[in-house]
């Protein structure tokens, strides 16, 4: 009875002992994970749990309405503008002048400051106000007709009465405009009582400016050197340009009487010389012509418009009409362009625009040559007529062209005679 108490209290205590065991060691694994839990929460903080340690304040997110721009990695680069002079006349006073540069300057740098800032995406658009100084305007310069430099001609003139002769001293020309390696010379006529004596200069090369030094000397009647007034007749004195294919080309004229010799003699005379006057021929009919410019696109619109009056013994058999624009510059060709065929019509219409590439400082050497030609067999073009436009032509071609420049991006209409 003894035996089996004392191993029954001894298998009790076992165990309550196996229990404790068992739980302590629970509680020791217990400590252990939890351990190694908050070392790792304290290496990687964003996977951290809240904890009294670890309070919820650190997970407060902000939130906002406002959208996320890219931020600019590159500085926008600095802008210095010159300062503004002050050139009114009714800046008398020093400490005006000086009170003026100062409020400029203060401008300017609140101008410059603008711009230096790291995170520029955009630049705000600046009101053009004369009052600030960073902004600028430029202007482009066309040629005007006002502009355009005739050749000059300088001269003297002397009278020998002993001799009976006028003589001319050809000194020099200026404002010359031609095509390089041509070739040119002056000559001179003086017409009296119904005869003309003739007489020029060497042949020198032509450039912007040509000195020749050199006496064209004409015989007078014996009676018109003993009283010059009492003359009827004039002198007429041309430039004349020879190219590299021997084709002569007048630049230009200059005319004056005999009788006014006397108010020239021994001076030194500088004359502008004019554009050859076209010969006078009958017309072949008119051709309406529009002319407009851009300066800002360096663009020559021609519109060929519609025609009337042609007349030609080439019309007789086939009517097939079409106009062939040539853009010349100088004696050079640039550009050529032709219109379509017009059938079984005398009066055509077009109507058709030709834009053509023109810088604005070619516009002074440059001309515009339309000429109006018929079909009259398969392959074989007769032209009927031809009219020219430029600073270097006469007529309604040259006042044609000077409004055109006159007269920017407007559109400018006018009829042209047509000359064989």
């Amino acid at each position: 009875m003894l035996v089996s108490a004392t191993a029954l209290l001894g298998a009790t205590l076992g165990t309550v002992s196996g229990l404790l065991t068992l739980c302590g060691l629970s509680l020791l694994c217990k400590s252990c994970k939890k351990g190694k839990l908050e070392r790792g929460d304290e290496a990687d903080p964003e996977k951290a749990k809240p904890s009294i340690l670890h309070t919820l304040t650190q997970f407060s997110v902000q939130k906002s309405t406002k959208p996320i721009q890219p931020q600019a990695s590159l500085k926008f680069p600095e802008i210095y503008c010159p300062k503004p002079c002050v050139t009114s006349q009714e800046v008398i006073n020093y400490k005006e002048h000086g009170a003026a540069n100062d409020t400029s300057a203060a401008a300017l740098d609140t101008c410059n400051q603008a711009t230096d800032r790291e995170d520029v995406f955009s630049l705000p658009r600046q009101a053009s106000t004369d009052e600030t100084p960073c902004t600028s305007e430029q202007t482009g310069a066309m040629t005007k007709s006002s502009s355009i430099l005739y050749p000059k001609l300088h001269f003297s003139i002397s009278l020998h009465k002993e001799n009976g002769e006028l003589h001319i001293s050809i000194v020099e020309a200026e404002n010359i405009s031609v095509e390089a390696g041509c070739e040119g010379y002056i000559s001179g006529c003086v017409s009296v009582s119904e005869e003309q004596r003739h007489a020029q200069t060497a042949v020198h090369k032509l450039a912007a400016h040509v000195q020749w030094r050199e006496e064209l000397v004409f015989a007078l009647p014996v009676e018109g050197t003993e009283d010059t007034d009492s003359l009827d007749g004039e002198v007429a004195l041309s430039l004349h340009c020879c190219d590299r294919f021997s084709h002569n080309s007048t630049l230009g004229t200059m005319r004056f009487k005999l009788a006014d010799i006397s108010m020239m003699l021994d001076a030194d005379c500088w004359v502008d010389l004019q554009p050859p006057k076209q010969e006078v021929a009958s017309s072949s009919g008119e051709l309406l012509l529009s002319l407009s410019y851009l300066p800002a696109a360096n663009r020559l619109g021609v519109v060929v418009m519609k025609a009337r009056g042609l007349q030609s013994d080439k019309l007789k058999d086939n009517i097939d009409l079409s106009v062939k624009l040539t853009l010349k510059h100088q004696n050079a060709k640039l550009k050529k362009k032709q219109t379509r065929r017009v059938k079984h019509k005398m009066n055509p219409v077009w109507n058709e625009m030709m834009m053509l590439e023109l810088p604005s400082e070619l516009l002074a050497k440059s001309s515009v040559e339309l000429e109006v030609l018929n079909l009259a067999s398969p392959g074989t073009l007769l032209p009927l007529g031809r009219c020219v436009l430029g600073l270097r032509t006469s007529g309604t071609g040259l006042q044609h062209w000077k409004q055109m420049l006159d007269n920017p991006r407007k559109q400018i209409a006018m009829w042209h005679p047509l000359y064989t």
